[in-house]
């Protein structure tokens, strides 16, 4: 069993984007992210936390914009005016999930095309269905895909079963592996909690993505032997033996079907550690893609 673990991986992300913004400081030019969040939810805080100290790590300039959970949807709409209209920013991320009294449909639509880093536009996610490089792909997905091209395995004409159907990863993740190009042209199964007979459906799998956002969804009687896993879930659960009383883990039970597997994600460690780093390198390539 091959584990893929995430940091190795970012680390090559990470050494471009040095390379890419040392060539962009040249030019004079600095690419800029723009962070909103929105409450004190502890787990959001922590990871926006992470993305201003990794834009200070690689010179990114970055903003980090924090507001209380009652904000209207005016005054979010206004920041995001705001951030599209400033020409030090480059790559504009609302932290999701919003309130339950906030739009984030119409937030996510307020965010310029051209600095929408997570890829969740209108605009981006039809660009990734119609095979067009200038779109941005969203982050985890986009970490999902660098992470089995930088661990040799092929996907193409592949069966790649995802669990999950979420925008955010599920429906991108599809489009992004049946597309053309590298880590692409497999056929894709897109599975969820409703799906019936589901262990028949990810036993077909070549390639099983989990991304449904339940721990432990997924158990050996899901797992083909010699498959390779790709866990992207991240849920807390209560472990009171730990000093903290509770710990990380995935979709999937990783000790139930880690020895099944040809390769296989740890959490923590493994597809989180990407999502930050595709972060980073869709911000440089959109200071990249400005005019002037």
């Amino acid at each position: 069993m091959k584990l893929i673990e995430g940091k190795p991986i970012a680390d090559l992300v990470y050494e471009k984007c040095l390379q890419d913004i040392e060539r962009l400081k040249a030019e004079g030019k600095q690419p800029g992210l723009a962070v909103v969040l929105i409450g004190d939810d502890p787990a959001s805080k922590a990871y926006v936390g992470s993305k201003d100290k990794k834009c200070q790590e690689l010179g990114l300039h970055s903003v980090k914009i924090e507001k209380p959970a009652e904000i209207t949807q005016e005054e979010l709409l206004s920041i995001i005016d705001d951030l599209n209209a400033d020409d030090a920013i480059h790559g504009i991320l609302v932290q999701m999930p919003l309130p339950k009294h906030l739009d984030s449909e119409e937030v996510i639509k307020r965010i310029d095309p051209a600095k929408d880093v997570d890829g969740l536009h209108p605009y981006n996610v039809a660009k990734l269905a119609m095979d067009d490089p200038t779109g941005f792909v969203p982050c985890t997905p986009g970490g999902c895909q660098r992470m089995l091209i930088e661990s040799g395995i092929d996907v193409e004409g592949k069966h790649v079963v995802v669990v999950g159907r979420s925008l955010l990863v599920g429906k991108t993740l599809a489009l992004l592996m049946m597309g053309k190009g590298e880590g692409g042209n497999a056929t894709v199964t897109v599975a969820h909690s409703r799906t019936r007979n589901l262990p028949e459906v990810t036993q077909s799998a070549d390639i099983l993505v989990a991304a449904i956002g339940i721990p432990h969804f997924l158990g050996d009687e899901h797992v083909r032997d010699g498959s390779v896993v790709i866990d992207v879930g991240i849920n807390r659960i209560d472990a009171p033996e730990t000093a903290k009383g509770s710990r990380l883990v995935g979709d999937v039970d990783f000790d139930a079907v880690k020895d099944k597997c040809e390769a296989i994600t740890p959490v923590p460690g493994g597809v989180g550690r990407m999502t930050i780093a595709m972060l980073m390198a869709n911000t440089i390539r959109a200071c990249e893609m400005r005019e002037g």
